[in-house]
């Protein structure tokens, strides 16, 4: 197991100007040779575009995700990033190509739905995903059959699965020493339902029973998303007519073909992470926390000696432990897009889901339409592009005669309400069939006037709106937002550390550590901070502060994901 990624290059990054070892360019090629990092964040795009010969960033783009066309969102930043210059795009050698997709989707519990048949004896336990079902079988260490397997079960259980779930993950106990009951129960699910099935012995070597049925379920749980992703991004390299290779960085820092990245879904979960890792190692700063604070997540790296730490356990992001190998990394449900709910007594909760900031909520009615608290809280409408599936299915049918509604009204006019509307709202938004804006930390920096990138008249009617229900004014409302974010990233931050050198958890603690009435703990940090993403230095000020370090913000750290797509793709040649 590594623990760093390889560091055969001469790479150095200043705050104002970008180095690399010619001698690292090792396509033998006699015209000047490019290469382009896009990032696909949960809110923006991000194209960075790498000049080989004269070693030098020579374009940035940054445009808005767009969930549901992905194609174009790739597209778009292709095509604004060369208009920005004259090349031709038969000089570019590599696309390499970093994403949150998949973290994103953990995090909010969106990709495929997925049952897990775990075989053997071994103590319960829970993972986040529609079905987990205890088979009797396995093998021992010696690899002896423990107990026949229970194909008669399995059978009965996948009948009544088949319309539930999308694809389905296999775990038998000591499958890398016998695989057999793992080969026979994927026949069966085979035989019954074809549908994808991921066996933990085809991804995992390691023991540890939850770890490798959550990696095979993971596979099994973004392996969708995955296939929309790489066939939008091919859709965009043909559009944009570049014919070089197209890599996609792995959670490690290692490149995958793209054609193979959908069946190896699971090991992209920290792609955006790895690249940030790898951007902030080439800083010059021998040990420091690298903290991405996107749209949708923040993420935390670790440098050490100059170098990316990897976790020698496999990958944990959000309640997903995992065998993944990945950098030493943490991530977690908050970012300027984070969902602002007010209960009925005007108590305020951030996350960790995402929605459209009202600032950027485009065609959507003004928040004094429908604005308010908890199932008020936030404004769902279809996807123009994507086809209803009937007049039977009754949210659908009043969304498409009615236009973009809240919960609130979906359940007057469906008599459904509770968990079964909470849940299908949570399909739609998992199948990319809705859009969902409310007010966010986003809109509070628009409204404070610190960023004007979006409508700031629309954040403003929200931002009042909320802060009459909460009993504030507004700019005090507003600042109490961007605290609580604050306090957030700052807690996350204390948790990895924790994490990474006790291997413990104490997140409760920590998150209400400020509450307690009568013990108070204040952390300070001994690591500088490095900062990455377009919201970072509206939040990591301050978070650096109260922790009484400092915080970097190289040049290009907007789009530092691009540009450590780009690095990681040129090392790892």
């Amino acid at each position: 197991m590594r623990h760093c990624f390889k560091s055969s290059f001469a790479v150095y990054l200043t705050l104002h100007h970008l180095t690399i070892d010619p001698t690292l360019h090792t396509d033998k090629i006699d015209m000047p040779s490019y290469i382009i990092g896009i990032d696909t964040g949960g809110t923006y795009t991000d194209a960075v575009l790498l000049d080989l010969a004269n070693s030098t960033v020579l374009a940035t783009a940054k445009v808005p995700t767009k969930h549901h066309q992905l194609a174009l969102s790739t597209a778009n930043a292709l095509e604004s990033l060369l208009q920005k210059t004259d090349i031709d795009t038969k000089q570019v050698s590599r696309l390499a190509l970093s994403t949150t997709l998949a973290t994103n989707a953990v995090i909010e519990n969106k990709g495929a739905r997925v049952a897990a048949f775990i075989i053997g004896y071994v103590k319960h336990f829970k993972l986040p995903i529609t079905s987990t079902i205890f088979i009797k079988g396995g093998h021992n260490i010696m690899g002896k059959e423990e107990e026949p397997l229970d194909l008669n079960n399995i059978v009965d259980t996948i009948q009544g699965l088949k319309n539930e779930v999308d694809a389905y993950a296999v775990c038998s106990a000591m499958s890398m020493k016998d695989a057999s009951h793992e080969m026979v129960t994927e026949k069966a699910i085979a035989m019954m339902d074809p549908k994808p099935v991921f066996c933990s012995h085809t991804i995992s070597h390691n023991a540890g029973m939850q770890e490798r049925t959550a990696t095979a379920a993971l596979h099994a749980k973004l392996m969708p998303l995955m296939q929309d992703y790489v066939a939008g991004v091919q859709q965009a390299a043909h559009k944009n007519k570049l014919e070089c290779p197209i890599v996609l960085i792995a959670g490690n820092g290692d490149q995958i073909s793209i054609n193979s990245a959908a069946e190896q879904a699971g090991i992209t979960v920290a792609s955006g992470p790895a690249c940030t890792a790898g951007f902030g190692a080439t800083q010059g700063i021998e040990n420091a926390l690298v903290i991405d604070v996107g749209g949708t997540t923040t993420d935390i790296a670790m440098i050490r000696d100059g170098k990316t730490v990897l976790s020698p356990d496999g990958c944990k992001v959000g309640r997903w432990q995992t065998h993944v190998e990945a950098v030493d990394m943490f991530t977690g449900g908050i970012g300027g897009d984070s969902h602002v709910l007010l209960d009925a007594n005007g108590q305020v909760s951030l996350g960790p889901n995402r929605v459209i900031p009202l600032s950027m909520s485009g065609d959507f009615p003004p928040p004094e339409q429908w604005l308010g608290t908890e199932q008020n809280s936030k404004c769902i409408a279809l996807i123009p592009e994507t086809d209803n599936r009937g007049s039977n299915d009754a949210i659908l049918k009043h969304l498409t005669e009615n236009g973009p509604s809240t919960a609130s009204a979906i359940s007057q006019a469906t008599r459904l309400s509770g968990v079964p509307l909470e849940k299908y709202l949570e399909q739609l938004a998992r199948e990319q069939l809705t859009l969902e804006t409310g007010f966010t930390p986003t809109d509070a920096l628009h409204v404070l006037g610190r960023i004007s990138i979006g409508n700031v008249a629309q954040a403003e009617a929200g931002a009042s709106i909320l802060a009459n229900l909460a009993n504030m004014e507004v700019d005090a409302f507003c600042q109490k937002i961007i605290r609580m974010t604050e306090e957030n990233i700052e807690n996350l931050l204390i948790d990895y550390v924790i994490h990474h050198y006790w291997g413990k958890s104490l997140t409760s603690f920590i998150n209400s550590r400020n509450d307690h009435p009568v013990l108070g703990v204040q952390f300070r940090l001994k690591l500088p901070l490095i900062g990455i993403g377009a919201a970072a230095k509206y939040f990591l000020p301050n978070v650096a502060k109260k922790l009484g370090t400092n915080v970097e913000f190289p040049e290009h750290c907007e789009v530092g994901n691009g540009v450590g797509a780009a690095l990681l793709a040129i090392t790892n040649n």
